[in-house]
């Protein structure tokens, strides 16, 4: 019997002081919350750390765990956190064809792949969470 391969991501939804959304225009999914796999020896919120800096150039504090998103039938995982900027510039990365912060309306209206508008919800309602949504 094949032992099962499951995918451990993990992805930060960035608030700065003006209320406004961290988000990178990748070019497969279009607008999105910074994130990825989660490297082998590595925490999740490292993980969700080094993403963010790696396709926006912003250095974060992750501030809360939020939940988990589970997509049982590719056996992904994805974790997310809420963070705030403490440092580096916007930068785009051969991850990100563009990056920005947004007013949070504006954002999730930018979020149209999948359930990621939904994700960056429920990371924004305290009552929400923590939440483990299976799909």
């Amino acid at each position: 019997m094949t032992p099962p391969k499951h995918i451990v991501s993990a992805a930060a939804i960035v608030l700065n002081n003006q209320n406004e959304i961290l988000l990178i225009k990748g070019p497969r999914r279009g607008w999105e919350m910074p994130g990825g796999q989660v490297e082998e020896g590595e925490s999740l919120k490292n993980a969700a750390i080094r993403e963010t800096k790696e396709e926006s150039g912003i250095d974060i504090e992750i501030t809360k765990f939020c939940g988990i998103y589970q997509n049982i039938n590719d056996s992904i995982c994805n974790t997310l956190f809420l963070g705030i900027p403490i440092g580096g510039e916007l930068t785009t990365s051969s991850e990100s064809l563009e990056v920005g912060f947004f007013p949070i309306k504006e954002a999730l209206e930018m979020v149209t792949w999948k359930n990621f508008r939904q994700r960056i919800e429920y990371c924004l309602n305290d009552n929400l969470q923590p939440f483990c949504i299976e799909f």
